[in-house]
């Protein structure tokens, strides 16, 4: 093992000191909690679930059976082949408020070893993983916890550690739960500042604008694109994803799934729309995007293409209505009930244009402004978003540079 890392703070040169487990810590087992599960219980069960989701799935008890201490690790045993919550951690961020299940760890850190140094070094470390063999469940017992051996440095260093790994936690943890809150100022949005079907006017509207919106068939105001990529004109293979919109599928799915002769594909133009039939988690009738990221593109004829014919419509509004998804009630009804095939649903062409309604202003000024809010929402989204990737990388390389490496 090597005994030092390759990125230190200043002023620290001494080696990395190799010891196991069972010198820097103590170790107990989590206990049975199923008899004590309670909506209303007071304290949050610390099972595999609770941690590899980061809190957010919990469950609660209304007896502390195995209290977990401020500064106290919990260590995933148990989990299944190839599964992501083994030897996950959870420092402990408050006494008196968690309660340690059974397959759980109980991890306490000595008056010598810094907590979150310990959390991040145990975290999901190669040394636990290579107990999963990829074909039964994972049981790591006292002895392989206990026999984890790595090298630390004095607690001086391990606490300027720590602390640097808790500042970029915080970080992320705070970009991500702006992200998540932006995301739902922009549902409610959605949902109140077009009109609920069967209305003529949203609940939100901007100053200076009354009259009734309108409702327009989506035949009326788009046309559909049939346009062949003849002579293979467009190398570029699309897909569609419900959170991402139209996207190369070589950053989606790490593969080209598109034929390599893609003539007979539709050539997709920037600004044109595609509606994907193919159902997915929230997005049960599909979904349709517009061609933002490239200035053309291939899309299998299984989707359905069209751009808009009217100046009646502004583009970036008829995309932010298509976010609202009030048109699925349109689409369930000229679903072939019960007919998917491979996954998509069997939506009638010619139905889905003269059948499929449109809610729009009447005035473009006012189709605009609605989109100017509702794309800033986006556009703070993805700062948000980049910034947490940003992080996580810096995350990523500081791990692998900061810890002494095996050899």
């Amino acid at each position: 093992m090597a005994k030092k890392p390759n990125i230190r703070f200043a002023g620290f040169e001494d080696d990395w000191e190799q010891r196991k487990l069972g010198e820097v810590a103590e170790y107990r087992n989590g206990k049975a909690h199923e008899n004590n599960i309670s909506e209303t219980g007071k304290y949050v069960v610390v099972n595999s679930k609770f941690v590899s989701t980061d809190g957010e799935v919990r469950k609660f008890s209304a007896e502390q059976i195995e209290p977990l201490y401020e500064g106290e690790i919990a260590f995933v045993l148990s989990d299944v082949p190839n599964g992501r919550a083994i030897a996950r951690t959870f420092l402990v961020d408050e006494s008196g408020k968690y309660t340690l299940n059974q397959r759980i760890a109980g991890i306490t850190p000595n008056e010598h070893t810094d907590s979150y140094f310990l959390h991040i070094l145990m975290n999901r470390n190669k040394y636990f993983l290579k107990f999963d063999d990829g074909n039964k469940q994972t049981n790591l017992s006292v002895n392989d916890v206990m026999q984890f051996e790595e090298r630390y440095p004095s607690y001086r260093e391990q606490t300027k550690i720590g602390a640097y790994f808790s500042t970029l936690d915080h970080l992320i943890t705070l970009h991500q739960r702006k992200c998540d809150e932006v995301k739902k100022v922009k549902k409610i949005m959605l949902q109140k500042m077009f009109p609920k079907k069967g209305e003529k006017n949203p609940e939100i509207r901007f100053n200076g604008f009354t009259n009734d919106w309108e409702q327009r068939k989506l035949g009326e105001v788009c046309v559909r694109v049939t346009r062949k990529n003849k002579n293979n004109e467009s190398d570029l293979p699309l897909t569609i994803a419900s959170q991402y919109g139209l996207i190369d599928q070589r950053d989606f799915f790490n593969k080209v799934i598109a034929a390599k002769d893609m003539s007979n594909y539709y050539l997709l133009k920037k600004g044109e729309f595609a509606y994907n039939k193919s159902y997915s988690k929230g997005f049960d009738y599909g979904s349709i995007k517009r061609l933002n990221a490239y200035e053309q593109g291939c899309l299998s004829t299984l989707y359905i293409c069209f751009s808009i014919e009217t100046d009646e419509v502004d583009s970036d509004y008829l995309e932010c209505f298509f976010d609202t998804l009030s048109w699925y009630h349109d689409v369930s009804a000229i679903c072939a009930e019960g007919a998917r095939n491979h996954g998509l649903l069997n939506v009638d062409v010619e139905a889905f244009f003269k059948d499929v309604n449109i809610e729009m202003p009447s005035q473009i000024q006012e189709q605009r402004k609605i989109s100017v809010f509702i794309n800033t929402l986006d556009h703070l989204i993805t700062l948000h978003q980049r910034k947490c990737e940003e992080l996580k990388n810096v995350k990523k390389y500081m791990l692998q540079n900061m810890f002494a490496k095996g050899e």
